[in-house]
């Protein structure tokens, strides 16, 4: 058990030699030299003192905006980190779940049969719709599918689908509970001519949206009628020109994919060197922080009064009353101004005198922190005590009452 030795301090010094008093010095309105220079020192002493308090203030406001500012970067990294951390489970997650399906369902994949349509032709399947702006490429190909539109377009049998469908004109009550996305020709061409983000940016899309007029048609119109069978014909000559022009949008498709992942990646790299930059910003701000704090701390001390005998010796008094744990966390306040300190060893002693007025005054808020922490965990136990014996009485006494009622019946 380590022990705490402070030394008793010196006997308190003599009181000082009396001064002989000096008879007053008069100053006479009349020397207005004398009376300036007692007024300048006073205004200066004044000044001093407010100079003081202001830089004072102003550390502190200082201060206080970079804690502010370094809270705040604080948890922007925090909360970077946590998001990283949580998406790279729920991916590592994903990967497993994609794993286990796609293992359940290979055999189905490989047995299933291309569903054919009524022209006998193979249905192309659906290829992924890349994000952002369209490449030359892909513009080219738009182009080529504008072609074919226009080849659609100029057939004998188009013209029901040129415009939107007259579904007021017409009398189609029930048009729209059957058709969930009207479609017509004249709508893809001014979409795939518009210069904002309402264009088409792919050429699969543009082509489901021309399938799309044609299989409404087909959907809401009976197979004997005349516009199913001109919705069908035009649909399998849109599929037959498709499959020539198909293999060159998925090339693009799957390149523009790797395009986006690849950039995704770099802002990913980027964003995290960012983020990397910034937590070793505030690692060195807050040592810089820590030691603006210890100047700040001199500066009051040297601005507070020195320490008395007979405080430095109740502050001994106050550390021999610690706890262990909390006097080896007094020994290491004291070690952290004094690297020589040695806090090792079953008897530890130091100089009170010898120590600085910031760590005395350390030691004085520790102390008193500590020994309230202790009064009030004393209070508690006490206090749980007194209840646990006015129970035990409330018991005692409930059997003495039940006892004698036995006896007297």
């Amino acid at each position: 058990m380590a022990t705490l030795s402070v030394p008793k301090s010196e006997a308190a010094e003599p009181l000082a030699s009396p001064v002989t008093q000096q008879p007053p010095i008069n100053v006479s309105r009349e020397d207005p030299i004398c009376s300036s220079a007692v007024e300048k020192r006073n205004h200066e002493k004044e000044n001093t003192e407010l100079t003081d308090e202001l830089r004072f203030k102003r550390g502190v406001d200082e201060l206080t905006s970079q804690v502010d500012e370094l809270e705040r970067k604080l948890n922007e990294v925090s909360e970077f980190y946590a998001t990283r951390k949580r998406h790279n489970e729920g991916k590592g997650t994903s990967d497993l779940k994609d794993k286990e399906k796609h293992g359940a369902n290979s055999n189905s994949n490989n047995n299933t049969n291309s569903g054919g349509n009524n022209s006998g032709t193979k249905k192309p399947v659906d290829v992924p719709r890349p994000q952002g702006v369209c490449s030359k490429r892909m513009q080219e190909l738009m182009r080529q599918f504008g072609t074919i539109l226009r080849q659609i377009s100029q057939h004998k049998w188009a013209w029901p689908f040129m415009e939107p469908v007259d579904v007021k004109g017409l009398g189609l009550h029930d048009y729209y509970e059957i058709i969930k996305k009207p479609m017509d020709l004249s709508t893809i061409r001014n979409q795939m001519e518009g210069k904002d983000d309402t264009g088409y940016r792919s050429v699969s899309d543009i082509y489901a949206d021309a399938r799309l007029v044609f299989t409404n048609a087909m959907t809401y119109n009976d197979e004997r009628n005349d516009i199913h069978v001109m919705a069908k014909t035009l649909l399998a000559k849109l599929e037959e020109k498709w499959l020539l022009l198909w293999p060159k949008v998925v090339e693009e498709e799957k390149r523009l994919k790797e395009e986006e992942s690849q950039a995704l990646a770099n802002m990913q790299i980027v964003h995290e060197v960012s983020m990397a930059k910034m937590a070793s910003d505030v690692e060195n701000e807050l040592n810089e922080l820590n030691s603006r704090l210890d100047e700040l701390r001199e500066r009051v001390v040297n601005k507070s009064r020195k320490w008395s005998t007979e405080e430095k010796r109740k502050l001994g008094a106050g550390l021999s009353t610690l706890s262990i744990e909390d006097l080896n966390k007094a020994l290491e306040i004291i070690a952290q101004s004094n690297p020589d300190f040695q806090t090792a060893g079953e008897v530890v002693e130091f100089d009170m005198d010898a120590q600085s007025e910031t760590t005395l005054w350390r030691l004085k808020f520790f102390v008193k922190e500590a020994l309230e922490h202790q009064t009030k965990i004393s209070a508690n136990k006490d206090n749980g005590n007194l209840k646990r014996k006015e129970f035990c009485d409330a018991l005692a006494k409930t059997a003495r009452k039940r006892s004698k009622k036995l006896g007297s019946s």
